[in-house]
């Protein structure tokens, strides 16, 4: 899942629970730099950059023997020079099509800086600002409280300081239902306190992204092309997942079946392209860090205003505390992870990840001029992060600080395994209690958020029906009203529980889901 990538490539998150109770005005916008940040000499030369340089192959190489991952790509840029670009392994398991530095990668959340650098291109144009209120320029949009819809801003939902609850809607993807049913259902979640709080939200960020598009005239899709992927010449880079999934050239996901990587599924993230709806190459990527690390600049070019750039690198959240007493806070910008090192050089970056077959990093030290991007084409395991991680400490201190892939590695399994239902729905009770007549579940149930669930006997079996497609989830009884079901899509949990309320002897008047249930949005009533 996205969150849990989040968990290592970014800070934790301060827990921040949701609270019924009316929250008091907002706080103000945190301010702006009025001019550029004072800039420190650069620490590393070209003699540093060579030697990690010289490393980078047996590092790619090392971490695909150590883990199977089937294809990566890795693109370096210093001095406003791309130093490296360069393909390993393969498109798809079990096929010759090798992966090449213009081979298309799913970016997954590495979607987000580049969205953000879009929405840059147009404040400096002049067409929006970041601190407008998202209704001024989508009146149709809102959150549950009517001040919050009143007042958040562009920046407030790129920077996940909106008040929505982690990944919020994603669940609603993940059953099928398309971008406008999610946005317009993101209004009966409930809010953290608006501004003082840090949840990662795809669809908040998405709200915002296509607000700007609105104020644009067009549609996100072609806003990115116009505004950022034809200036730079990001000729194999789309916001549209068809020009994906029609490319020859393309990257294929992966996930790990026992010890073997397998092609299984096909991740569509349309719904919340800006977010993490992007393809794009090593090639076309390396471009975007020139553009970022040249303050907007490209091929002596400003393509993208500097200052409204800028913005987008500076913290905007505080996204964990410090790890140590005598540490710095982790912090997000608006698209980006920022950081700090222990030389206080500014470092952005951020990672993507979908559990259904894609993990990317990108990592840049702004002061040096030096970035690296890594994409690869199975779940996120932690190898993107060790290659990034392992080219810029030994660039920056000559040697690994870390062994980052096997402690990647080991975050990455525990984070898994994390993952899952809390109740092991594969061991029943060994003396479960009866489950009743299959009339007294059977019917159909119905919910504001995720619309109506039906319940059915088929071949003696019951069957859940959720969502626009009508995804069916055949039931097995775990133990009197309670059954379990297998839970799919990107942010799958495998088993867990679905739980029918009778009162009396008559039919079930309510049934809670527990996987749809994080929000308590996830009653369902009967009919």
């Amino acid at each position: 899942m996205l969150s849990a990538l989040l968990a290592v490539a970014a800070p934790q998150p301060v827990a921040v629970q949701p609270t019924p109770a009316p929250s008091p005005a907002p706080a103000p916008s945190p301010p702006l730099l009025a001019g550029p940040l004072p800039q420190q000499p650069p620490l590393l030369d070209q003699a540093d950059v060579d030697k990690a340089l010289a490393a980078l192959d047996g590092l790619v190489q090392d971490a695909m023997k150590q883990t199977g991952v089937p294809g990566v790509a890795v693109g370096v840029v210093y001095g406003d020079k791309v130093v490296f670009a360069k393909g390993y392994g393969v498109r798809k398991v079990g096929e010759p099509g090798a992966v090449g530095a213009d081979t298309v990668f799913q970016l997954a959340s590495l979607s987000k800086p580049v969205a953000s650098t879009v929405v840059a291109g147009v404040v400096g144009d002049g067409k929006v600002a970041w601190d407008d209120p998202v209704v001024k320029h989508d009146p149709g949009f809102a959150l549950k409280d009517p001040w919050v819809t009143r007042d958040v801003t562009v920046a407030d939902l790129f920077a996940h300081r909106s008040g929505l609850p982690d990944h919020a809607g994603d669940l609603l993807e993940d059953l099928g239902y398309d971008r406008a049913y999610i946005l317009s259902h993101l209004r009966l979640e409930p809010l953290a306190p608006f501004r003082a709080s840090y949840f990662y939200t795809n669809f908040g960020l998405t709200a915002a992204a296509l607000a700007v598009a609105k104020a644009a005239g067009t549609s996100w899709e072609q806003l990115s092309a116009q505004t950022l992927y034809r200036p730079l010449g990001m000729s194999h880079t789309s916001s549209d997942f068809a020009d994906y999934e029609k490319n020859p050239d393309r990257a294929v996901g992966h996930v790990k079946v026992g010890d073997a990587w397998q092609a299984k599924y096909v991740r569509d993230p349309q719904a919340q392209s800006p977010a993490g709806g992007v393809s794009s190459t090593v090639d076309d990527m390396v471009k975007w860090m020139r553009l970022q690390l040249g303050g907007g600049k490209y091929d002596g070019r400003q393509v993208v205003d500097a200052m409204a750039l800028q913005q987008t690198h500076e913290p905007h959240n505080t996204a964990s505390p410090p790890r140590a007493p005598d540490g710095v806070p982790g912090f997000y910008g608006l698209g980006f992870n920022v950081g700090y090192d222990q030389s206080g050089r500014l470092r952005l970056g951020h990672s993507g990840a979908f559990d259904l077959g894609a993990a990317t990093n990108v990592a840049m030290i702004p002061g040096e001029g030096l970035g690296i991007v890594v994409l690869t084409n199975a779940q996120p395991i932690g190898v993107a992060e060790s290659i990034a991680y392992n080219f810029l400490d030994i660039a920056s201190y000559g040697r690994q600080t870390t062994d980052w892939l096997p402690f990647l590695l080991g975050v990455f399994a525990k984070i898994d395994s994390e993952g899952t239902s809390k109740t092991d729905y594969a061991k029943p009770p060994a003396n479960p209690a009866a489950a009743r007549p299959s009339a007294a579940y059977t019917g159909t149930y119905a919910n504001a958020y995720y619309g109506p669930l039906t319940v059915a006997e088929r071949d003696g079996k019951l069957v859940m029906t959720l969502g626009p497609q009508g995804q069916a989830f055949p039931l097995t009884h775990f133990d009197a009203d309670t059954f379990s079901y297998r839970t799919t899509g990107e942010n799958a949990v495998g088993l867990d529980g679905v739980t029918f309320t009778v009162d009396g002897a008559g039919p079930a008047g309510q049934v809670r889901v527990a996987h749809l249930d994080a929000n308590g949005l996830g009653t369902f009533t009967r009919g």
